[in-house]
């Protein structure tokens, strides 16, 4: 965080948050700080605390959880199965920890959990943005989409769709990351 400080970085994409329940997952792999919640959510926690304790703002990612997915989301929708229980044991530790050391931001993963909404990925329901990050978990701070050119958001909808229903499900920012200038 002081070298990042030093060059005049403020903000940080990091830590992630998911924990790695599914070592065959393509995506987050060794992203994950660990297999074990209560390890994530410690040390993801002391992350936000060292980021932020020198002037660089945090953002964890990727809510609701992407630990447990067998599919990376920048090529296709991936589907977290579990029920809401499990999900708020295991997958959402680390976010409250987060949430508790007062995290700038956090980002959500574009995910299908129909235990949450069996109609909207992640990013574009506000039953997962709103009701359960914001309201549930009590999260205040900014909540970021994850890249919108990635195929789990933008497969299957348009850029301009996807943006709009992420900034109506309450994410704050949408981010577009690896895409053209004209998109």
């Amino acid at each position: 965080a002081r070298e990042l400080a030093s060059v005049g970085v403020t903000f940080d994409f990091a830590p992630v948050l998911d924990i790695l329940t599914n070592p065959a997952n393509p995506v987050i792999g060794d992203r994950a700080i660990s297999h074990d919640p209560a390890v994530v959510a410690r040390l993801g926690a002391a992350v936000i605390r060292g980021l932020q304790e020198h002037g660089v703002a945090a953002c964890g990612k990727h809510f609701p959880g992407h630990g447990d997915t067998s599919v990376d989301s920048h090529h296709a929708l991936p589907v977290v199965g579990h029920d809401r229980a499990r999900l708020d044991a295991v997958e959402w530790a680390p976010f409250r920890a987060a949430i508790a050391a007062d995290v700038a931001s956090l980002m959500t993963g574009h995910l299908m959990v129909p235990a949450l909404d069996a109609d909207r990925r992640a990013t574009f329901s506000s039953r997962v943005v709103t009701g359960e990050l914001k309201q549930g978990l009590g999260f205040g701070g900014v909540v970021f989409s994850d890249d919108m050119g990635m195929k789990a958001a933008t497969g299957d909808i348009s850029l301009p769709e996807a943006s709009v229903a992420a900034i109506q499900a309450g994410c704050d920012a949408v981010l577009l990351c690896n895409s053209t200038v004209d998109e």
